[in-house]
């Protein structure tokens, strides 16, 4: 149990003007080299050209970025195609300016709302007579049009190429989310006064979200999940009318995107004394997550061959499976976080057996569930670089059981 509650200013201030635009600077600096592994998947497999439409893709590989949401209305805008010498980022009148802006490096085609008719054209140009397509973002009405609109050219699914690249991350990517995490520890921070019985969980959800966008993100990573005594037996569930109860679990999972990364963490609080099982509950899960991280470390430590994200949660779910009492978690352990809050690397039974990539971000979030009657997880990035020898920690905010008291 923690000696005594945390305070914002326990935690890193947000980043300054002058920090966020060295970071666009580095994505800027980083680009080549991005294009440049690109270009190479692509003559390994034989294709001549990339075309992409997942909005983290976007922003990471030409600089255009869409807001959260955005893509639903922004039609094919921001959409791109990478040749061998060129990459191409096609709009409407509505993000002529914004690609001109943050796409500099790109050449820009207006093609309104009719991306099928401009096409034959743009693959031409790259002069490819196969193509490599996000299938997995892309419809199918749209792979048949743009299928039909240049028939002599093959269309070739390539999902997890970009995935792949992205997983391994940069200091400064680090950087990012590193302070998206400081924004989300600072918040929770400030809103443990307000958390007293009586209060719903929309309420708590409404001013952490108020907390988070006032504290120095330009949004949040995902809707804030506050679930309260039996509702934290949900391991994903929205806020509702319900009021926080005494001497019971209060669970929340949140995350802030501070210049486009994105942070996560769940902490599972108490509002007023956990029963003796509550208590117990907390610290399988607490030894669950501690015997994960203690294995990455332990491998970072001894420069050796990093365990593979299937060894990971293997070893987390050993834990709780060994204690007995309660069932393990359903859910993956965790997943590698950055520009989207679920990318590579996988963190669960079914992640592929070949060691995590160096360096990446991910999440370790173990969970026992109990229907009914309460849950209990608890959710931090992990930060690993074999070659540095760093096996870090991003989220501050104290893992230790705490207990808040009831108030007036």
């Amino acid at each position: 149990m923690t000696a005594r509650l945390p305070i914002p200013a326990d935690f890193a201030e947000a980043p300054t003007a002058a920090t966020r635009a060295r970071w666009l600077e580095a994505d800027r600096a980083h680009r080549p080299a991005r294009l440049t592994a690109l270009r190479t998947r692509m003559a390994e497999e034989g294709v001549g050209a990339y075309f992409g439409v997942r909005p983290e893709h976007m922003r990471w590989l030409t600089g255009f970025t869409l807001g959260p949401g955005e893509k639903t209305s922004a039609g094919h805008s921001g959409e791109f195609l990478v040749g061998p010498q060129n990459v191409t980022v096609v709009a409407d009148s509505r993000y002529v300016i914004q690609v001109r802006r943050e796409a500099r490096e790109a050449s820009l085609e207006e093609v309104g709302y009719d991306l099928p008719g401009a096409w034959a054209r743009l693959v031409a140009a790259t002069g490819a007579r196969r193509v490599a397509m996000e299938a997995a973002a892309l419809t199918h009405a749209d792979w048949m049009r743009l299928q039909a609109a240049a028939p002599d050219v093959e269309l070739v699914p390539a999902d997890g190429w970009v995935e792949a690249m992205r997983a391994v991350k940069t200091p400064d990517e680090v950087e990012r989310i590193a302070a998206a995490c400081a924004v989300a520890d600072r918040a929770l921070a400030a809103l443990l006064p307000a958390i007293r019985p009586g209060v719903t969980e929309q309420d708590l959800a409404l001013q952490l979200e108020w907390l988070i966008r006032t504290g120095g993100a330009e949004c949040l990573a995902f809707d804030v999940a506050c679930l309260a005594g039996p509702e934290a037996a949900l391991p994903h569930g929205s806020p509702g009318d319900r009021p926080v109860l005494a001497n019971a679990a209060l669970l929340f999972d949140f995350g802030a995107q501070v210049a486009g990364y994105r942070s996560d963490m769940t902490r599972t609080l108490f509002v007023g004394e956990p029963s003796a099982r509550d208590a117990a509950l907390y610290g399988v899960v607490a030894a669950s997550q501690q015997a994960a991280i203690d294995l990455v470390a332990a491998a970072v430590s001894a420069r050796g061959t990093m365990p593979d994200g299937r060894a990971v949660d293997v070893v987390a779910r050993a834990v709780i499976d060994a204690d007995g009492r309660w069932p393990a978690y359903g859910h993956g352990l965790g997943h590698g976080i950055g520009l989207a809050t679920h990318e590579e690397p996988r963190v669960s039974r079914s992640a592929p057996e070949t060691p995590l990539p160096s360096p990446p971000v991910f999440s370790v979030e173990p969970g026992i569930y109990l229907e009914g009657e309460t849950g209990v997880r608890i959710e931090d990035l992990l930060h690993l670089d074999a070659q540095a020898g760093v096996a870090a920690l991003l989220t501050m905010f104290p893992r230790d059981l705490i207990s808040l008291p009831l108030g007036a």
